[in-house]
């Protein structure tokens, strides 16, 4: 398996966190995580230990910004601990809390299907741990591990399906 040494072409978004090296050594630890998240569901221990082999894993101070709305990215994260919060400025540019996620969770999916700038700033409300996938060792892992690949992508599909479901529903509420 080729293991990719960076993150990618953002590395220099991530430059102010402390790299901790590949995944592979992480792999039981998010293994751990196949009960409590929903993206790790039916997941076996030999998918996680290959999903790993393509992840950088970074760690996160308390109050260090993860991702910061607007910047371009091509990457996503998967939350191994912590806790991290996501805020969004709203229309005078005020940061707004929508929510927070725990380990088993990701972030930065959209931006590494899409290439389109972040949604959404992601800050670290406790010491973080997460993996980081690049929409390149994404690839890697489609031409490399199909079944793997067809994994991922089902489950990123139907997160993102559910997600916009969920807004759909909320912005109906408004329009009443």
């Amino acid at each position: 398996m080729a293991e990719n040494p960076d993150p990618g072409p953002d590395r220099q978004l991530l430059e102010g966190l402390e790299s901790l090296g590949s995944g592979i050594a992480f792999a039981e630890q998010i293994f751990s995580l196949v009960g409590r998240s929903q993206f790790f569901a039916e997941y076996s221990r030999d998918d996680i230990k290959l999903l790993a082999g393509f992840m950088r894993i970074y760690h996160a101070q308390p109050g260090q910004t993860i991702i910061r709305e607007g910047d371009v990215g091509d990457y996503m994260l998967m939350i191994i601990r912590g806790e991290v919060d996501i805020y969004k400025k709203n229309l005078i540019g005020e940061q707004q809390h929508m929510t927070s996620v725990t380990p088993g969770m990701t972030l930065g999916e959209m931006s590494m299907i899409d290439g389109e700038p972040r949604f959404a700033s992601c800050v670290a409300l406790k010491e973080t741990t997460f993996g980081v996938l690049t929409r390149d060792n994404m690839v890697k892992i489609i031409l490399e591990k199909p079944s793997l690949g067809a994994k991922i992508l089902i489950k990123l599909v139907t997160m993102l399906s559910q997600r916009l479901r969920q807004t759909s529903a909320k912005l109906l509420q408004y329009m009443r």
